[in-house]
């Protein structure tokens, strides 16, 4: 199930229709495929269930069925913005607030009211979309807005998601930034710090680095770990000779790739004549990234072990000025 028919079944409590299923791009082929594999159930004509999901209800889910129930109460000119399009556009909203539905409208009373943030906008602007009978924000105009008013980290999460999913462009992003009618220099300071992350965890941890003021890690894969059967990712310093593993939480969707029959696989790259080097490893639990001063400390002591037992040291030009 992709993430807007998930985001669907959420909204409907675990089914869903057969519209939501076209509307969130599967064929009728497909469709019944899944249904005659076993792998959708009919709950009853026209309605469907995953087989053997489990209905979790946690607050992403809660507040998508409180966005779904303010839409339908309001009127036509009131649009799902910030998070809650965010939530709507399948997109994590890790550490963001979701005890308000946020919905923008050209006039009305702005504020806080009975679980709804209303914000106020005349014209509402462009950037807006119909999903499913639903009225939201485009998927850049909702980390635009996200990106003005929320904290950078929860933002950072969201926009690299975004673009890892192909959701939108950088241009786009800058584009929706521009057309605020405020918080501009804020949500900027944002895409400034975008990772190019594939998780969760790597997008805060890589913030962390910049942040930090650390190097930027390598875009090759780092060495193959002491432990094949570790369940980690690593980002790679080359010029540190240090591996920083951390635990791949929540990684952003994608489509699965399977390679082609037709399609030679890559060759390994070839093994360094002058045998292995030395390489320090650095483990960063998903807990660990609640503590960035610890994290970052614990790095640049890794990086001190690794210069100790490579002799590598590298020419500070920013501390020889001083």
């Amino acid at each position: 199930m992709n993430p807007q028919l998930a985001v669907m079944a959420s909204i409907r409590g675990g089914v869903f229709t057969r519209a939501d299923a076209r509307a969130c791009g599967y064929p009728d082929a497909d469709i019944d495929s899944l249904l005659d594999t076993g792998c959708w159930r009919r709950i009853r004509r026209g309605t469907y269930a995953a087989h053997r999901s489990l209905m979790l209800v946690t607050d992403e889910v809660l507040h998508l069925r409180r966005v779904y129930a303010v839409l339908r109460a309001a009127g036509p000119n009131v649009y799902a913005s910030h998070q809650s399009a965010a939530a709507l556009h399948a997109l994590p909203v890790w550490g963001l607030d979701l005890t308000r539905v946020h919905v923008t409208a050209p006039d009305g009373r702005s504020g806080r009211l009975r679980g709804v943030h209303r914000h106020i906008r005349d014209p509402v602007g462009p950037g807006l979309q119909l999903w499913n009978g639903l009225r939201m924000s485009s998927p850049a105009r909702a980390i635009a807005e996200v990106a003005a008013t929320a904290p950078p980290a929860s933002a950072v999460v969201l926009a690299d998601a975004a673009l890892f999913t192909g959701l939108v462009s950088m241009r786009a992003l800058k584009r929706a930034v521009g057309l605020l009618d405020h918080g501009n220099r804020r949500a900027l300071a944002v895409l400034d710090h975008l990772t190019g992350a594939a998780s969760i965890a790597e997008s805060r941890l890589r913030l962390i680095l910049a942040n930090a003021g650390l190097p930027t890690p390598s875009p090759t894969p780092p060495p193959e770990a002491d432990d094949p059967d570790l369940p980690a990712e690593g980002l790679w310093f080359p010029d540190e000779r240090t591996v920083v593993e951390f635990e791949p939480r929540f990684p952003f969707w994608c489509e699965e790739f399977e390679p082609s029959p037709e399609e030679p696989l890559p060759e390994p790259a070839a093994a360094d004549p002058d045998g292995p080097q030395p390489v320090e490893h650095c483990w960063i639990s998903w807990t660990d990234l609640d503590d960035p001063p610890t994290v970052a400390d614990r790095i640049r002591t890794t990086f001190t072990r690794a210069a100790r037992r490579t002799g590598i040291r590298h020419f500070d030009l920013a501390r020889a000025r001083m």
